[in-house]
């Protein structure tokens, strides 16, 4: 057991360095960040015709098939409204489309269009390029290797997200951070 007492609330774990934590922890925010910067100007450039987030529902769509518009958002780890709001702008630019659920008339699935298949693929070819100026320079080996252990790294934060967010709710109390601030008028 830790005697750091910042530390006497979470389970002991692996033996890892605390610099080599922080620096995975710097650099995801920071490519965390990057992201959001550059899907902020990306939209600025489209005079926001172009939400690049909604273009993951166009890549969802295409692997997992026509599905319930919940079941997209659980899927992209995203609220319904956000869903719902992303939806109706690719529908009105005719890249999905609401068709009648096949198990169940009452309710929609959604699909993507030939429209929406064009997009993916040209959006793919952009951001597959982008991914190959990055990459230059790598060899292949390493190239290999990333894509191998960044895809164990998000596998691994996927199956310990809801373990991390009930240890944090568990014991918020613990920790004066996360209260609301005093009122001091």
């Amino acid at each position: 057991m830790s005697d750091d007492p910042a530390k006497a609330d979470i389970p002991e774990a692996v033996d890892i360095p605390e610099d080599v934590l922080d620096s995975i922890g710097f650099q995801v925010t920071r490519l965390t960040k990057l992201r959001d910067r550059t899907n902020a100007q990306i939209a600025a450039v489209t005079n926001g015709e172009v939400e690049p987030g909604a273009f993951a529902i166009l890549f969802h769509l295409i692997h997992c098939g026509p599905i319930r518009s919940g079941v997209l958002a659980d899927g992209l780890y995203s609220d319904a409204s956000t869903i719902s709001r992303q939806v109706a702008a690719l529908v009105k630019r005719g890249l999905i489309e609401r068709r009648a659920d096949p198990a169940d008339g009452r309710v929609s699935v959604l699909a993507v269009t030939e429209a929406g298949m064009a997009a993916a693929a040209e959006i793919r070819v952009r951001r597959n390029e982008s991914l190959r100026k990055i990459l230059d320079g790598w060899t292949p080996s390493e190239r290999e290797t990333f894509a191998g252990l960044l895809h164990r790294f998000v596998d691994g934060y996927d199956a310990t997200r809801q373990e991390m967010l009930a240890h944090l709710a568990a014991n918020k109390d613990l920790h004066p951070y996360y209260q609301a601030p005093e009122n001091n008028s």
